[in-house]
Protein backbone atom coordinates (compact mmCIF):
# COMPACT_ATOMS: atom_id res chain seq x y z
CA UNK A 1 0.00 0.00 0.00
CA UNK A 2 1.57 3.29 -0.54
CA UNK A 3 1.40 5.75 2.17
CA UNK A 4 3.66 8.36 0.55
CA UNK A 5 0.50 11.33 0.02
CA UNK A 6 3.58 14.13 -0.21
CA UNK A 7 2.34 14.84 -3.70
CA UNK A 8 3.17 18.05 -5.28
CA UNK A 9 0.90 20.84 -5.71
CA UNK A 10 0.48 23.08 -8.58
CA UNK A 11 2.11 26.35 -8.90
CA UNK A 12 0.08 28.44 -5.79
CA UNK A 13 0.53 31.67 -7.33
CA UNK A 14 -1.38 30.95 -10.24
CA UNK A 15 -3.80 29.24 -8.40
CA UNK A 16 -7.60 30.81 -7.33
CA UNK A 17 -8.14 31.90 -3.55
CA UNK A 18 -10.65 29.26 -2.83
CA UNK A 19 -7.74 26.73 -4.61
CA UNK A 20 -4.93 27.87 -2.64
CA UNK A 21 -6.28 27.10 0.18
CA UNK A 22 -8.29 23.77 -0.32
CA UNK A 23 -5.00 22.70 -1.42
CA UNK A 24 -2.80 23.34 1.04
CA UNK A 25 0.16 21.11 1.80
CA UNK A 26 0.25 19.66 4.93
CA UNK A 27 3.95 20.37 6.59
CA UNK A 28 3.53 16.94 7.18
CA UNK A 29 2.11 14.39 5.24
CA UNK A 30 -0.96 11.91 7.28
CA UNK A 31 0.35 8.64 7.68
CA UNK A 32 -3.01 7.63 6.74
CA UNK A 33 -3.70 10.10 4.10
CA UNK A 34 -6.54 11.94 5.74
CA UNK A 35 -8.30 14.52 3.60
CA UNK A 36 -8.89 17.03 6.76
CA UNK A 37 -5.94 17.29 8.86
CA UNK A 38 -6.25 15.27 12.40
CA UNK A 39 -7.52 17.31 15.91
CA UNK A 40 -4.01 16.95 17.61
CA UNK A 41 -5.97 17.39 20.99
CA UNK A 42 -2.84 17.12 23.38
CA UNK A 43 -0.30 18.92 25.07
CA UNK A 44 3.14 17.30 24.55
CA UNK A 45 4.91 15.03 22.49
CA UNK A 46 7.16 12.87 22.63
CA UNK A 47 11.00 12.05 21.16
CA UNK A 48 13.13 9.78 20.37
CA UNK A 49 16.31 11.22 22.61
CA UNK A 50 17.20 14.06 24.32
CA UNK A 51 19.07 15.72 21.58
CA UNK A 52 15.50 15.68 19.15
CA UNK A 53 13.98 17.60 22.26
CA UNK A 54 16.50 20.04 22.82
CA UNK A 55 16.65 21.10 19.13
CA UNK A 56 13.06 21.48 18.65
CA UNK A 57 13.09 23.61 21.98
CA UNK A 58 16.09 25.61 20.65
CA UNK A 59 13.98 25.79 17.07
CA UNK A 60 16.28 24.18 15.14
CA UNK A 61 13.73 21.90 13.57
CA UNK A 62 9.75 22.14 13.54
CA UNK A 63 9.14 19.58 15.97
CA UNK A 64 6.53 20.60 18.16
CA UNK A 65 7.07 20.05 21.81
CA UNK A 66 4.41 21.80 23.97
CA UNK A 67 1.03 22.12 22.03
CA UNK A 68 1.29 26.16 24.05
CA UNK A 69 4.08 27.07 22.24
CA UNK A 70 2.92 24.96 18.86
CA UNK A 71 0.55 22.51 17.32
CA UNK A 72 -0.06 20.51 14.20
CA UNK A 73 -3.69 21.09 13.71
CA UNK A 74 -2.59 24.86 14.29
CA UNK A 75 0.23 24.85 12.41
CA UNK A 76 -2.18 23.40 9.68
CA UNK A 77 -4.55 26.06 9.93
CA UNK A 78 -1.58 28.72 10.24
CA UNK A 79 -0.33 27.13 6.24
CA UNK A 80 -3.85 27.82 5.23
CA UNK A 81 -3.42 31.59 6.37
CA UNK A 82 -0.08 31.97 4.21
CA UNK A 83 -1.83 30.27 1.41
CA UNK A 84 -4.63 32.82 1.70
CA UNK A 85 -2.73 35.85 2.02
CA UNK A 86 0.81 34.90 0.83
CA UNK A 87 2.06 36.40 3.73
CA UNK A 88 5.87 34.98 5.14
CA UNK A 89 4.40 33.89 8.31
CA UNK A 90 1.65 33.44 10.53
CA UNK A 91 0.71 32.89 13.60
CA UNK A 92 -2.88 31.92 15.12
CA UNK A 93 -4.13 33.19 18.68
CA UNK A 94 -7.18 32.60 20.62
CA UNK A 95 -8.97 35.76 19.96
CA UNK A 96 -8.46 38.67 17.55
CA UNK A 97 -7.73 40.80 20.90
CA UNK A 98 -4.75 38.17 21.75
CA UNK A 99 -3.41 38.75 18.40
CA UNK A 100 -3.46 42.43 18.82
CA UNK A 101 -2.27 42.59 22.42
CA UNK A 102 0.74 40.01 21.45
CA UNK A 103 1.79 42.31 18.26
CA UNK A 104 2.37 45.28 20.37
CA UNK A 105 3.59 43.38 23.41
CA UNK A 106 6.17 42.14 21.05
CA UNK A 107 7.45 45.33 19.25
CA UNK A 108 6.63 48.43 22.01
CA UNK A 109 8.49 49.46 24.89
CA UNK A 110 8.60 51.99 27.64
CA UNK A 111 8.74 55.71 26.16
CA UNK A 112 7.56 54.26 22.59
CA UNK A 113 4.48 55.25 20.68
CA UNK A 114 1.77 54.24 19.13
CA UNK A 115 0.38 56.41 16.31
CA UNK A 116 -3.46 55.70 15.23
CA UNK A 117 -7.07 57.06 14.30
CA UNK A 118 -9.09 57.32 17.60
CA UNK A 119 -11.81 54.89 15.35
CA UNK A 120 -11.25 51.83 16.96
CA UNK A 121 -13.21 48.75 18.11
CA UNK A 122 -13.62 49.58 22.04
CA UNK A 123 -11.41 47.01 23.16
CA UNK A 124 -8.78 48.11 21.01
CA UNK A 125 -9.09 51.83 22.14
CA UNK A 126 -8.79 50.76 26.30
CA UNK A 127 -5.91 48.64 25.42
CA UNK A 128 -4.04 51.26 23.77
CA UNK A 129 -5.17 54.15 25.67
CA UNK A 130 -5.27 52.34 28.95
CA UNK A 131 -3.61 48.88 29.52
CA UNK A 132 -0.22 50.13 27.44
CA UNK A 133 -0.05 53.51 28.86
CA UNK A 134 0.42 51.71 32.30
CA UNK A 135 3.57 50.19 30.96
CA UNK A 136 4.96 53.86 29.36
CA UNK A 137 3.53 52.98 26.14
CA UNK A 138 1.96 56.16 24.57
CA UNK A 139 -0.85 56.68 21.90
CA UNK A 140 -0.95 59.78 19.97
CA UNK A 141 -4.47 59.88 17.48
CA UNK A 142 -4.24 61.56 14.47
CA UNK A 143 -6.78 61.49 11.50
CA UNK A 144 -5.94 59.30 9.50
CA UNK A 145 -7.77 60.90 6.30
CA UNK A 146 -5.02 63.73 6.22
CA UNK A 147 -1.43 61.82 5.87
CA UNK A 148 0.09 65.29 6.81
CA UNK A 149 -1.15 63.95 10.47
CA UNK A 150 0.78 60.97 10.63
CA UNK A 151 4.09 62.98 9.22
CA UNK A 152 3.89 65.08 12.50
CA UNK A 153 3.17 62.69 15.00
CA UNK A 154 5.77 60.24 13.96
CA UNK A 155 9.53 60.78 15.59
CA UNK A 156 12.45 58.06 16.25
CA UNK A 157 10.17 56.00 19.16
CA UNK A 158 7.37 55.54 17.18
CA UNK A 159 7.16 51.76 17.36
CA UNK A 160 4.58 51.30 14.83
CA UNK A 161 1.14 53.14 12.68
CA UNK A 162 -1.96 51.46 13.45
CA UNK A 163 -5.13 51.17 12.04
CA UNK A 164 -8.00 49.86 11.29
CA UNK A 165 -8.59 48.34 7.41
CA UNK A 166 -12.36 49.32 7.94
CA UNK A 167 -13.15 51.25 10.99
CA UNK A 168 -15.66 49.73 13.24
CA UNK A 169 -18.13 50.68 13.42
CA UNK A 170 -17.33 54.16 11.38
CA UNK A 171 -16.62 52.70 8.09
CA UNK A 172 -13.58 55.21 7.17
CA UNK A 173 -11.12 53.93 5.10
CA UNK A 174 -7.29 55.16 5.32
CA UNK A 175 -5.55 55.61 1.91
CA UNK A 176 -2.83 52.67 2.87
CA UNK A 177 -0.51 52.84 -0.12
CA UNK A 178 -0.08 56.86 0.39
CA UNK A 179 0.57 56.12 4.06
CA UNK A 180 2.82 53.13 3.61
CA UNK A 181 5.07 55.49 1.52
CA UNK A 182 5.15 57.80 4.15
CA UNK A 183 5.90 55.60 6.83
CA UNK A 184 8.46 53.33 4.71
CA UNK A 185 10.59 57.06 4.44
CA UNK A 186 10.84 57.24 8.00
CA UNK A 187 11.42 53.29 8.92
CA UNK A 188 8.07 52.66 10.76
CA UNK A 189 6.00 49.80 10.30
CA UNK A 190 2.53 50.00 9.24
CA UNK A 191 0.00 47.32 11.31
CA UNK A 192 -3.55 47.09 10.14
CA UNK A 193 -6.48 45.42 11.84
CA UNK A 194 -8.09 43.82 8.73
CA UNK A 195 -11.01 42.09 9.93
CA UNK A 196 -14.11 43.46 8.47
CA UNK A 197 -12.28 42.35 4.05
CA UNK A 198 -10.94 38.68 4.02
CA UNK A 199 -7.81 37.85 1.84
CA UNK A 200 -10.48 36.93 -1.21
CA UNK A 201 -11.60 40.75 -0.77
CA UNK A 202 -8.29 42.46 -0.51
CA UNK A 203 -4.45 41.82 -1.02
CA UNK A 204 -2.63 43.48 2.36
CA UNK A 205 0.42 42.82 0.53
CA UNK A 206 -0.25 45.70 -2.44
CA UNK A 207 -1.40 47.77 0.12
CA UNK A 208 2.54 47.76 2.24
CA UNK A 209 0.82 46.78 5.16
CA UNK A 210 4.10 45.35 7.27
CA UNK A 211 1.71 43.37 9.92
CA UNK A 212 -1.66 42.04 9.69
CA UNK A 213 -3.90 41.42 12.59
CA UNK A 214 -7.20 39.63 12.28
CA UNK A 215 -10.01 38.52 14.42
CA UNK A 216 -10.74 34.86 13.19
CA UNK A 217 -13.83 34.79 14.82
CA UNK A 218 -15.75 36.79 12.14
CA UNK A 219 -15.53 35.90 8.76
CA UNK A 220 -12.79 32.61 9.22
CA UNK A 221 -14.90 30.60 12.00
CA UNK A 222 -17.50 30.36 9.70
CA UNK A 223 -20.96 30.56 11.79
CA UNK A 224 -19.15 32.07 14.88
CA UNK A 225 -18.46 28.18 16.21
CA UNK A 226 -15.20 29.58 17.82
CA UNK A 227 -12.85 32.67 18.68
CA UNK A 228 -9.61 32.92 17.44
CA UNK A 229 -6.96 35.62 15.91
CA UNK A 230 -4.22 35.50 13.34
CA UNK A 231 -1.12 37.85 13.42
CA UNK A 232 0.19 37.43 9.87
CA UNK A 233 3.49 39.08 8.81
CA UNK A 234 4.59 39.69 5.34
CA UNK A 235 8.07 39.66 6.04
CA UNK A 236 8.35 43.35 4.45
CA UNK A 237 9.86 45.14 7.24
CA UNK A 238 13.69 45.60 8.42
CA UNK A 239 12.90 45.24 12.38
CA UNK A 240 16.32 46.44 13.00
CA UNK A 241 14.63 50.00 13.38
CA UNK A 242 13.28 48.73 16.29
CA UNK A 243 14.75 49.09 19.50
CA UNK A 244 13.41 46.29 21.18
CA UNK A 245 14.13 43.88 18.07
CA UNK A 246 17.30 45.07 16.91
CA UNK A 247 19.48 42.86 18.80
CA UNK A 248 18.05 39.61 17.88
CA UNK A 249 19.56 36.87 15.57
CA UNK A 250 17.21 36.49 12.53
CA UNK A 251 16.57 32.77 12.54
CA UNK A 252 16.21 31.23 8.88
CA UNK A 253 12.55 31.58 7.61
CA UNK A 254 11.37 33.91 10.10
CA UNK A 255 11.51 37.48 10.95
CA UNK A 256 12.95 39.15 14.04
CA UNK A 257 9.56 40.18 14.63
CA UNK A 258 8.56 36.54 14.25
CA UNK A 259 11.08 35.58 16.30
CA UNK A 260 10.38 37.47 19.38
CA UNK A 261 6.44 36.77 19.35
CA UNK A 262 7.28 32.98 19.29
CA UNK A 263 10.39 32.48 20.96
CA UNK A 264 8.88 35.07 24.26
CA UNK A 265 5.94 36.95 23.69
CA UNK A 266 3.52 33.80 22.83
CA UNK A 267 4.99 31.49 25.56
CA UNK A 268 4.77 34.02 28.47
CA UNK A 269 1.26 35.02 27.61
CA UNK A 270 -0.18 31.70 26.58
CA UNK A 271 -3.10 33.09 24.64
CA UNK A 272 -2.66 30.07 22.30
CA UNK A 273 -5.11 28.46 19.58
CA UNK A 274 -6.63 25.41 21.11
CA UNK A 275 -5.85 22.93 18.18
CA UNK A 276 -9.90 22.03 18.17
CA UNK A 277 -10.53 25.59 17.04
CA UNK A 278 -7.78 25.32 14.81
CA UNK A 279 -9.41 22.26 13.02
CA UNK A 280 -12.98 24.54 12.76
CA UNK A 281 -11.10 27.67 11.68
CA UNK A 282 -9.36 25.21 8.61
CA UNK A 283 -12.59 24.07 7.54
CA UNK A 284 -13.87 27.76 7.55
CA UNK A 285 -11.24 28.97 5.48
CA UNK A 286 -12.21 26.29 2.57
CA UNK A 287 -15.38 27.79 2.54
CA UNK A 288 -14.76 31.61 3.50
CA UNK A 289 -14.41 33.21 -0.54
CA UNK A 290 -17.70 31.79 -1.18
CA UNK A 291 -19.56 33.13 1.99
CA UNK A 292 -18.09 36.04 1.73
CA UNK A 293 -19.08 36.87 -2.00
CA UNK A 294 -22.75 36.34 -0.99
CA UNK A 295 -22.79 37.92 2.61
CA UNK A 296 -21.19 41.18 1.09
CA UNK A 297 -23.28 41.65 -2.43
CA UNK A 298 -26.54 41.13 0.23
CA UNK A 299 -25.21 44.12 2.77
CA UNK A 300 -24.46 45.98 -0.51
CA UNK A 301 -28.15 45.44 -1.98
CA UNK A 302 -29.55 46.22 1.93
CA UNK A 303 -27.79 49.84 1.92
CA UNK A 304 -28.80 50.51 -1.23
CA UNK A 305 -32.58 49.73 -0.32
CA UNK A 306 -32.16 51.72 3.17
CA UNK A 307 -30.56 54.80 1.90
CA UNK A 308 -34.32 55.47 -0.07
CA UNK A 309 -35.67 54.59 3.12
CA UNK A 310 -37.75 58.30 3.94
CA UNK A 311 -37.38 56.86 8.09
CA UNK A 312 -33.63 56.10 7.94
CA UNK A 313 -31.39 59.22 8.32
CA UNK A 314 -28.32 57.78 6.60
CA UNK A 315 -27.17 54.73 5.64
CA UNK A 316 -23.44 54.13 5.90
CA UNK A 317 -21.70 51.92 3.40
CA UNK A 318 -17.94 52.42 1.32
CA UNK A 319 -19.56 51.52 -1.73
CA UNK A 320 -22.59 53.69 -2.13
CA UNK A 321 -22.10 57.35 -3.91
CA UNK A 322 -22.52 59.18 -0.68
CA UNK A 323 -19.64 57.69 0.94
CA UNK A 324 -16.87 59.84 1.31
CA UNK A 325 -14.64 56.56 0.75
CA UNK A 326 -15.46 55.28 -2.65
CA UNK A 327 -12.70 55.94 -4.24
CA UNK A 328 -11.06 54.05 -2.20
CA UNK A 329 -13.03 51.43 -1.26
CA UNK A 330 -13.14 50.62 -5.34
CA UNK A 331 -9.35 51.30 -5.31
CA UNK A 332 -8.66 48.87 -2.50
CA UNK A 333 -10.90 45.74 -2.67
CA UNK A 334 -11.86 43.87 -5.29
CA UNK A 335 -15.49 43.35 -4.65
CA UNK A 336 -18.08 44.72 -2.06
CA UNK A 337 -16.24 46.28 0.94
CA UNK A 338 -17.51 43.47 3.39
CA UNK A 339 -20.63 42.39 5.28
CA UNK A 340 -21.39 45.35 7.59
CA UNK A 341 -23.40 49.07 7.26
CA UNK A 342 -24.74 51.57 9.70
CA UNK A 343 -27.73 53.40 9.53
CA UNK A 344 -28.66 56.55 11.83
CA UNK A 345 -32.29 56.94 12.93
CA UNK A 346 -34.06 59.70 14.71
CA UNK A 347 -32.78 59.10 18.50
CA UNK A 348 -31.48 56.46 20.86
CA UNK A 349 -35.41 55.96 21.74
CA UNK A 350 -35.96 55.04 18.05
CA UNK A 351 -32.86 52.96 17.54
CA UNK A 352 -34.28 50.05 20.61
CA UNK A 353 -37.57 50.74 19.48
CA UNK A 354 -36.62 49.39 15.65
CA UNK A 355 -34.39 46.52 17.26
CA UNK A 356 -36.80 45.34 19.51
CA UNK A 357 -38.98 44.85 16.55
CA UNK A 358 -37.31 42.99 14.29
CA UNK A 359 -38.05 39.08 13.56
CA UNK A 360 -35.26 37.59 11.60
CA UNK A 361 -32.22 39.97 12.78
CA UNK A 362 -30.75 38.88 16.25
CA UNK A 363 -29.86 41.26 18.78
CA UNK A 364 -26.17 40.24 19.04
CA UNK A 365 -22.40 41.78 19.02
CA UNK A 366 -20.31 39.96 16.73
CA UNK A 367 -19.59 40.12 12.95
CA UNK A 368 -20.15 37.92 10.00
CA UNK A 369 -21.96 34.92 11.79
CA UNK A 370 -24.07 33.13 9.08
CA UNK A 371 -27.30 35.09 10.96
CA UNK A 372 -27.81 38.83 10.72
CA UNK A 373 -27.04 40.58 13.62
CA UNK A 374 -27.76 44.26 14.94
CA UNK A 375 -26.36 46.15 17.72
CA UNK A 376 -26.55 49.24 19.51
CA UNK A 377 -23.01 50.36 19.67
CA UNK A 378 -23.16 53.00 22.06
CA UNK A 379 -24.83 51.44 24.74
CA UNK A 380 -22.85 48.18 24.08
CA UNK A 381 -19.13 47.94 23.30
CA UNK A 382 -18.53 51.73 23.93
CA UNK A 383 -21.61 51.25 27.25
CA UNK A 384 -19.13 51.46 29.72
CA UNK A 385 -16.82 54.25 28.12
CA UNK A 386 -17.07 58.08 29.67
CA UNK A 387 -18.97 60.88 27.55
CA UNK A 388 -15.45 62.53 26.72
CA UNK A 389 -14.30 59.03 25.18
CA UNK A 390 -16.94 58.42 23.36
CA UNK A 391 -16.54 61.75 22.06
CA UNK A 392 -13.32 61.12 20.96
CA UNK A 393 -13.70 57.75 19.49
CA UNK A 394 -17.10 59.49 17.61
CA UNK A 395 -19.59 57.21 18.50
CA UNK A 396 -23.30 58.53 18.42
CA UNK A 397 -26.22 57.17 20.16
CA UNK A 398 -28.65 57.19 17.32
CA UNK A 399 -26.33 54.41 15.29
CA UNK A 400 -27.04 50.99 14.80
CA UNK A 401 -24.80 48.47 13.06
CA UNK A 402 -25.69 45.42 10.90
CA UNK A 403 -23.69 42.51 10.15
CA UNK A 404 -25.16 40.75 7.25
CA UNK A 405 -25.40 37.10 7.24
CA UNK A 406 -26.80 34.41 4.81
CA UNK A 407 -30.50 34.37 5.03
CA UNK A 408 -32.50 35.59 2.00
CA UNK A 409 -32.21 38.77 0.86
CA UNK A 410 -35.93 39.55 0.42
CA UNK A 411 -36.75 38.30 4.18
CA UNK A 412 -34.01 40.34 5.03
CA UNK A 413 -35.82 43.16 3.71
CA UNK A 414 -39.26 42.48 4.93
CA UNK A 415 -37.96 42.05 8.54
CA UNK A 416 -36.28 46.08 8.18
CA UNK A 417 -39.82 47.27 7.03
CA UNK A 418 -41.75 45.72 9.59
CA UNK A 419 -39.84 46.70 12.13
CA UNK A 420 -39.76 50.33 11.06
CA UNK A 421 -43.50 50.79 10.07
Amino acid sequence: MNTDFSKEEGDCKTQSFSTRVIGCKYVTPDAYGAINYPVYRNAAFEFADSKAIAEAFQFRTDLHTYSRISNPTVTNFEEKVKAASGADNAMALASGMAAISNTFLTIAYAGSNIVSSPHLFGNTFSFFKFTLAEFGVEIRFVNTDHPEEIAAAVDENTCAFFAELLTNPHLEIANLPVISELLHKKNIPMIIDTTLIPWCGFDAKSAGIDIEVVSATKYISAGATNIGGVIVDYGSYDWKANRKLAALPKPKGMSRFMFKLRAEIARNIGACMTPDTASLQSLGMESLELRYRQMSTTAYNLAVYLSKHPKIKKVNYPKLESSAYKAISDHLFSCNPGAMFTISLESKESCYNFMDHLKIIRRSTNLFDHKTLIIHPESTIYGTFSADIKKIIGIEDNLLRFSIGLESEDDLINDIKQALE
